[in-house]
């Protein structure tokens, strides 16, 4: 009960509902595996958005005339092209979630308002709970309370279409519109809050939805308890450093710098293997760690640099790799080892930078026992051991 009491008190603090949680709750859905289920169920709800309308069209209770074919040809195709991209592999954009709730709205209200019978209308309306569920989940309630202005509107000439013949139906069908969009929006909310307090929400840097410094330690320990010693994988740490922050900061301010940050976060975690650790640490500095069956880390760094490159921004990353076997690691403290590999990773980035920025350098088997470089030739000899520019 104490728990339970504690979660209704976030849904009415302030400065939860001014934060957005889109990435944090992406976040959270790819670290229960259910990623790929949230994005069906949402191309499910946004194809069935966009039909709707274009089957209602040919319906007796639905207003008729050749603009609002036109209408609901445009709503369809724009919900299904929407659907079709939570489809693709890679996970929207807040921007295109946000698109998605826009086109939502404007289909439900259309369904409502075209209908020439207004407890048909109300009908439709009630399926706006989805928005306000998806909203609640993903969004801010400055966006949620938007929505619901677009709701409010579509009640409000309902009921007083109903209320022309019969004024107790349309009271009692504007009640159950909005209680069944407040209650399931509060509803949500409280899963939220107690999915927030499973521990989960305090590992994950609000602004990217990544782990911060901590919980990539913790995880990489546990990741490091986990692997057989027996097999021959390494692990590999890949330390991300946007080149030219301070500049883009200076250009772009404050909230240009989150958008660089949101940005390169994104293109990690849609980059790296499901399994894989991503954490937000500082400013400018990102890390990943990983286990590999061989010691050749190329194409995902590769990879990570086609994405950060693809950003809006057209951002560039100085990125230091360190890889190393996994077997001799096993006597050693886990905060200890990454503390160097790490520490290693980030004399690969300075160098990096050194040469110009936008390039990477590779450091394979390294001595932990100093902090030294390492080895001079890779697993297969077909690559130094040491630094390799990109």
């Amino acid at each position: 009960m104490e728990r339970l009491r504690e979660a209704l008190a976030g849904v009415v603090r302030p400065e939860l509902w001014r934060a957005d949680q889109y990435y944090w709750f992406t976040a959270a859905l790819a670290a229960r595996g259910l990623q790929a289920v949230a994005s069906r169920l949402v191309a499910l709800a946004l194809a069935v958005f966009g039909l709707v309308p274009v089957v209602l069209v040919y319906s007796r209770q639905t207003a008729q005339g050749v603009a609002l074919q036109i209408v609901a040809v445009v709503i369809a195709v724009a919900a299904l092209a929407a659907a079709g991209m939570w489809l693709r592999d890679r996970w929207p954009s807040r921007l295109q979630s946000l698109l998605c709730v826009g086109v939502g709205c404007a289909v439900v209200a259309l369904m409502a308002l075209t209908t020439a019978n207004p407890v048909f209308g109300f009908l439709s309306a009630s399926v706006f709970v989805l928005v306000s569920v998806y909203v609640t989940c993903f969004h801010t309630p400055r966006l949620l309370a938007l929505a619901w202005a677009v709701l409010a509107v579509v009640v409000v000439v309902l009921f007083v279409r109903a209320a022309q013949t019969d004024l107790a139906v349309a009271l009692t069908s504007a009640a159950v519109v909005i209680l069944v969009n407040v209650f399931a929006a509060f509803s949500f909310r409280l899963v939220v809050r107690l999915v927030e307090s499973d521990a989960d929400h305090a590992d994950i840097e609000q602004l990217t939805g990544l782990r911060h410094r901590d919980a990539f330690y913790r995880d990489v320990a546990t990741l490091l308890a986990s692997r057989s010693r027996s097999d021959d994988r390494y692990l590999v740490v890949v330390a991300v450093n946007i080149d030219s922050f301070s500049l883009l900061l200076g250009l772009s301010g404050a909230r240009g710098g989150n958008r660089a940050r949101v940005a390169v976060g994104q293109a990690l975690r849609e980059t790296v293997r499901h399994n894989a650790i991503v954490a937000h640490v500082s400013d400018d500095d990102f890390l990943i760690a990983d286990t590999f069956t061989t010691a050749d880390a190329s194409p995902l760094v590769e990879r990570i640099r086609g994405a950060i490159a693809a950003t809006p921004q057209r951002l560039t990353a100085s990125i230091g790799v360190v890889c190393t076997p996994l077997p001799p690691l096993a006597a050693e403290p886990p905060d200890e080892v990454l503390d160097k590999l790490i520490g290693i990773a980030t004399q690969a980035i300075e160098q990096a930078r050194m040469a110009g920025g936008n390039q990477v350098r590779y450091v394979l088997r390294p001595t932990l026992e100093d902090g030294g470089g390492g080895d001079d030739d890779g697993p297969n000899g077909d690559w130094p051991g040491e630094d390799r520019p990109a």
